[in-house]
């Protein structure tokens, strides 16, 4: 298996609502079938698909698909100014604030906060992994 990830698929209660959050974000659906809406990122998709759906698909319950998983989305950006905007419009949006931006230990500068469906995501500003040239991040540097 290559070391990509291709498509990130969050399960949301309401799909329009879920959109319509990132979509005050900046971002802009791109074409897709009934049932999903897609953002084209760098280097990947990001999906909305019903709660329902996904768990159908999955063959489980959809009880089964609930709370916080232990996974973070990150939004890395080329300056530590860039992370304070981004985490005030995200609760702007309807977004929920899990931590204010701050400064961390490895010296970086970092905020989360919970989407409608409360996927959480940190905006993270990590100076030792500057983003390449059309924004994609590598941990230790995109090549430039």
């Amino acid at each position: 298996m290559e070391q990509r990830i291709s498509l990130i698929t969050l399960a949301v209660a309401d799909v329009e609502r879920s959109a319509a959050f990132y979509e005050a974000l900046g971002w802009r659906r791109v074409a897709s079938p009934d049932g999903v809406i897609a953002f084209d990122l760098i280097g990947q998709t990001l999906g909305l698909y019903s709660r329902a759906d996904l768990a159908r698909d999955m063959g489980i319950e959809e009880s089964c698909i609930t709370g916080f998983s232990g996974i973070t989305l990150a939004h890395n950006v080329a300056a530590r100014k860039d992370v304070a905007p981004i985490y005030q419009a995200a609760l702007a949006a309807g977004g929920r604030g899990v931590k204010e931006p701050h400064d961390v230990f490895w010296g970086g500068h970092i905020a989360y906060f919970a989407d409608p469906d409360g996927h959480v995501w940190e905006i993270a500003h990590n100076p030792s992994s500057p983003l390449g040239p059309g924004g994609e991040f590598q941990w230790n540097g995109a090549a430039l």
